[in-house]
This record gives structure tokens, C-alpha cells and sequence, in this order.
């Protein structure tokens, strides 16, 4: 063998095969995230979408009562599952509480379903971080009927109800005020939250 024939690199046939293999898998996974661009990821679709609010009627904190959901049509409804151990349930909490006082005169409330929490440390939570007004309802949820009923996966997450008491939307994770104005703008307008 001469030294030019060792110094040259032989090709190799894998590497072609390595090449084309990544050109596909980056094409397919343009391909696939690009469908969803432009939709809020968290915006997602339930099969309780088109279904009416479940009857349950839960405790609310604070000895205030029980409270049925359907007792509350009419209204529209954000119903956000949430907790005082749940780290984003934190983030989120601002957004709901301004989304309650923005919102109270077009007939919005928002329910608060505790889960899987006790009363102490939700007042705690919400002495720290402060409460909604009276358009805010907590509810508390010990056994998680509700959570069961509306097929929840973790905490946090929201559904949207529109007045007649059929649910609209649903975001998994928390909630941003950007998504909350807009789905409820697109509710109250007699809309459906764009999925």
C-alpha cells in the first residue's frame, strides 16, 4: 500500500444512510409541530367538550354551604383545579384572581375545586396570596368526586362553562391571563374557545 492510498479516508456507506435518516426525522418533526402552531398547546381538547357542567354539588371552604355547579348557570364558568402544594397552581393564581374582578360584571365566576388539600393550608395559600371577590368560589373537594367527574388528570387545570352550562374549553397546565382573556372573550361573545 502506498502512502497516498492510506491517506485518503475510504467512504462509508453508513454515514449516507446516518445523513438521510436525520433529514427525515427533522422533516417529520417539522411536520408535526408545525400543525399546532399558532394554537395555545395547553388549549386542548376533552371528551366533556359540547357536554353539560356534571351535577355535583361540593362544600364550600369555610363553611359557607354547598354549592351544586349547575346551580350556578347563567353564569359562565372558569373551573380551575387547583392546590396549595402545587407549584404552578402559584404562577397562575394572579391570573385567575384578576380574571374574577375583571370579569364580574359580564357574569363570570370562577370556581376554585381544591384538590386533594385540606382547609389550612388553602387559607393559608390564600392569605398569602389573596383572594377573588365575590364572584371567586371555593370549593372543596375531599374525596375528589369532582375531580373524577370532570376526568382530571393533575392540578392544574381549567374548564371553561359557557351560560347555558355546556363546556366549552379546557386548558391543561396553568393558566396564563393572556389565554383566560382571550377564551373568555371568545366565550362571551358566543364563541367557542379556539382549540
Amino acid at each position: 500500500m502506498t502512502e497516498p492510498e492510506a491517506a485518503t479516508p475510504r467512504k462509508r456507506p453508513w454515514m449516507w444512510v446516518s445523513i438521510v435518516a436525520i433529514v427525515f426525522g427533522v422533516g417529520a418533526m417539522v411536520l408535526v409541530f408545525s400543525s399546532r402552531f399558532g394554537v395555545d398547546p395547553r388549549l386542548v381538547d376533552s371528551p366533556l367538550i359540547g357536554e353539560p357542567v356534571p351535577a355535583i354539588e361540593l362544600e364550600q371552604l369555610n363553611g359557607q354551604g354547598p354549592l351544586a355547579l349547575t346551580d350556578l348557570q347563567g353564569e359562565v364558568l372558569v373551573i380551575n383545579f387547583w392546590a396549595s402544594w402545587c407549584f404552578p397552581c402559584r404562577g397562575e393564581h394572579p391570573a385567575l384572581t384578576a380574571a374574577a374582578r375583571d370579569y364580574r360584571d359580564q357574569g363570570v365566576t370562577i370556581v376554585g375545586m381544591i384538590y386533594q388539600d385540606q382547609p389550612g393550608p388553602v387559607n393559608a395559600f390564600l392569605d398569602e396570596l389573596g383572594r377573588g371577590g365575590d364572584n371567586y368560589r371555593y370549593l372543596l373537594d375531599p374525596n375528589s368526586r369532582g375531580a373524577v367527574e370532570f376526568g382530571v388528570f393533575g392540578v392544574p387545570e381549567t374548564y371553561f362553562v359557557n351560560a347555558d352550562g355546556i363546556i366549552v374549553g379546557k386548558i391543561q397546565g396553568g393558566v396564563t391571563a393572556g389565554a383566560l382573556r382571550s377564551t373568555l372573550d371568545q366565550i362571551l361573545a358566543g364563541e367557542l374557545p379556539t382549540l
